[in-house]
């Protein structure tokens, strides 16, 4: 499922991020309360994890415009105001759960993974033209036909398919597929996006270089 971390403290961002993503869960991060409220026009989000003092927009008027748009993803507010009022304030709103900074990560990622598993299950198998991939097996297929991918290849082919018609960065795809402490270089994700192309090639895909932002896979025009 896809989390949207909206976070304008970038060391912190990067500390949930990568703690989420070893649970096995996509975390797009922005910045900003009006890049958040964007996305969440835009896009099909399974769950928010929102601080409050943000740029642009504060996460109070990020909630107000979600559920006015009639949106129930559930939210997860990040705040560093203890007081009472604003906790009930930004329940009222309508955000499902809240941490107060300082917090233990494991907390919010049991937080997350509680809200997602009440928002339902992880789509199981993912296909697109020709391509099925069943997550739980971790199996490919072309057509029926089993193909065989390595460990960092299936991560990346699942986060470009879980992310079909959207152009992904190299680094958004680091930070999605890497556990903790383990390094891979954008190169690397060149290399490994070219494989995957060979081995998806009759699928009747289009895996994009998008140059200067990376790549988009769709289905083939």
């Amino acid at each position: 499922m896809d989390v949207l971390l909206v976070e304008d403290d970038a060391v912190l961002a990067d500390g949930i991020a990568r703690n989420l993503t070893k649970h096995g869960i996509v975390v797009n991060v922005v910045s900003n309360g009006l890049d958040a409220d964007d996305v969440l026009k835009r896009q099909s989000i399974s769950a928010v994890v929102l601080d409050i003092g943000l740029p642009g927009i504060d996460g109070f008027e990020v909630v107000r415009r979600l559920r006015a748009r009639g949106s129930t993803t559930p939210v997860l507010l990040l705040t560093a105001r203890d007081a009472v009022e604003d906790r009930v304030f930004g329940l009222e709103l309508g955000a499902d759960d809240y941490l107060v900074k300082p917090f233990a990560t494991p907390e919010l990622v049991a937080r997350v993974r509680a809200m997602l598993r009440r928002a339902g299950p992880l789509q199981a198998t993912l296909q697109i033209g020709g391509l099925t991939l069943d997550s739980v097996a971790r199996r490919a297929t072309v057509h029926g036909r089993v193909i065989e991918l390595s460990a960092r290849e299936w991560g990346i082919l699942e986060y470009l398919v879980r992310h079909r018609g959207r152009v992904v960065s190299k680094q958004q795809i680091i930070d999605a597929i890497l556990p903790w402490g383990e390094e891979l270089t954008l190169n690397a994700v060149e290399v490994y996006v070219s494989r995957i192309r060979i081995k998806v090639g009759d699928a009747g895909l289009g895996l994009r270089t998008i140059r200067g932002f990376g790549y988009m896979l769709d289905k083939a025009v």
